[in-house]
């Protein structure tokens, strides 16, 4: 279960404002809120067990797979329902491997979750090296997670209230729906050449400020600046930020390098504040659907699709 994301492209004859396109050359200042961790499976953290097995016992596995093994959500968190369980790997895992370490990957709920492992290529990491657990739908809020990783490894987090923001990049505007009230808010999106990517995305952090370089991705001199109230979409460096330019262009043009701006007269403020890691943000109307791989791209698939990709299927 994966998650999506997005990117930034090069600049206009126009003076447009966006992101990086990419992690790299991308900079954070102030606090952050992560929902990763990169404790090691071999650490001395064991926790309890949840209220009801979503997959099969643990069987045998190569103890060599779990030598180094992360997961992307640290103790105790509370996360958005989007949010997959990440488990990463320090070297590949064979496809031959792969039931066996499966059969160690334990989720529990108190809620009777049902879901699925599913082996992700991740951008950034060797095939075999990332698998996902995702529900079938979204995560209810309030679930109590427990998830064991081989025999070293236990995390427990809890799945906050839902917030599920859709862009329309078509009618430059965000519906943001939470606990059953709706807000629209205007925004600015990817120029044309330039597009946000197409479909679902989850917050994988926020950043008070980001600097961005256009420089870093081979966009030329377009932008280098700090960018404020950053909540981060895509590994390849999609964000939905506060953009001066949307003071302007917000619901009416989308002028950005692929990012989702909004304006700075507090509402791009007043949307990070609401945001968690977790937190699901649709795209609609643009052209190319971010690859799984890329985030936590995960909710593109199917549910066919995406049990396909278990080793135990």
């Amino acid at each position: 279960m994966l998650a999506a994301t997005a990117a930034c492209a090069m600049a206009l004859a126009l003076a447009l404002t966006g992101c990086a396109g990419s992690g790299e050359g991308v900079r954070v200042e102030g606090p952050s809120s992560v929902p990763e961790i990169h404790a090691r499976a071999d650490a001395d953290d064991r926790g309890g067990a949840g209220a009801e097995a979503v997959d099969v016992e643990p069987s045998p596995a190569p103890p060599k797979a779990f030598e180094g093994a992360r997961v992307n959500i640290a103790e105790g968190r509370t996360v958005g329902v989007g949010m997959p369980i990440s488990v990463t790997f320090d070297r590949p895992v064979p496809k031959a491997e792969r039931a066996d370490v499966e059969r160690l990957l334990k989720v529990t709920t108190d809620s009777g979750t049902e879901g699925s492992w599913s082996w992700i290529k991740d951008r950034d990491l060797a095939d075999g090296q990332r698998v996902d657990f995702r529900p079938r739908a979204y995560w209810q809020p309030g679930t109590k997670v427990t998830v064991e990783v081989g025999t070293g490894l236990t995390r427990h987090f809890t799945i906050g209230r839902s917030l599920i923001a859709t862009v329309d990049v078509r009618r430059h505007t965000m519906t943001v729906e939470k606990d059953g009230s709706t807000q629209r808010i205007p925004v600015t999106a990817g120029a044309p050449g330039m597009e946000t990517w197409n479909g679902t995305m989850v917050v994988s952090d926020k950043q008070p400020k980001v600097f961005m370089d256009s420089r870093t991705v081979g966009y030329g001199d377009s932008y280098a600046d700090w960018y404020s109230y950053a909540v981060h979409l895509t590994a390849s460096g999609t964000y939905l930020h506060e953009n001066p330019k949307a003071n302007t262009y917000a619901g009416r043009q989308n002028v950005t390098h692929g990012c989702v701006g909004l304006a700075n007269d507090g509402t791009a403020k007043r949307f990070y504040d609401q945001v968690i890691p977790g937190d699901v943000v649709k795209v609609t109307g643009s052209k190319e659907t971010v690859a799984v791989g890329n985030g936590y791209g995960d909710w593109n698939l199917s549910w066919e699709r995406w049990v396909a990709g278990s080793a135990l299927r």
